[in-house]
């Protein structure tokens, strides 16, 4: 097998993305909108040049080479959600009890799914402003956000507040389901 001497990603910065590496932590700003992340590792590490980030390891092991590809990909989808962001859509999904959904604070309510009386609940964990999520005609659900983790994850907890137990799946297809993601 062929040894490699090193590994380096190299990533172009959009016009108007800046980035700053302090330590280990990396900062991509784009306007008002920044994100922040630590890239902690003894062998990897994450210089700053004028117009690319490089994630750079010297004499990989096979650990090293995965964890330098995420950590790339990781860089990659901080540049694009600081210029661009990350929007979720959600649709609810029901064929006889007509749902109701709510969003207030740091919760999203889902009233009469199947006919419950007691109203169903997600968490939406971070503020309007990191992760927004917007009922739109009653029935679609958009989450937006500049951080690909955190809206991901509050998609999920919509989708996940609707499950269906101890019926078929194959029937009972009332829900709220991830109908697209992207921009």
């Amino acid at each position: 097998m062929v040894k490699v001497d090193h590994i380096a990603h190299d990533l172009v910065l959009p016009e108007g993305v800046t980035a700053t590496v302090s330590g280990t932590i990396l900062k991509v700003t784009k306007g008002s909108n920044s994100i922040e992340r630590d890239f902690t590792h003894p062998k990897i590490e994450v210089r700053n040049f004028d117009d690319k980030i490089t994630v750079f390891c010297n004499l990989p092991r096979r650990v090293e080479k995965a964890l330098a590809g995420t950590w790339a990909a990781h860089i990659s989808n901080m540049i694009f959600g600081v210029d661009t962001g990350f929007e979720y859509h959600l649709k609810a999904v029901y064929s006889h009890f007509p749902m109701t959904l709510k969003v207030q604070g740091n919760q999203m309510t889902v009233t009469n799914l199947f006919g419950e009386k007691v109203p169903r609940v997600a968490k939406l964990p971070w503020t309007p402003t990191e992760v927004e999520v917007k009922v739109m005609n009653k029935t679609d659900v958009i989450v937006k956000g500049i951080d690909k983790e955190k809206v991901g994850q509050t998609a999920a907890n919509i989708e996940r507040s609707c499950r269906i137990r101890n019926r078929d799946r194959r029937v009972f297809q009332d829900g709220i389901y991830i109908t697209s993601k992207g921009v």
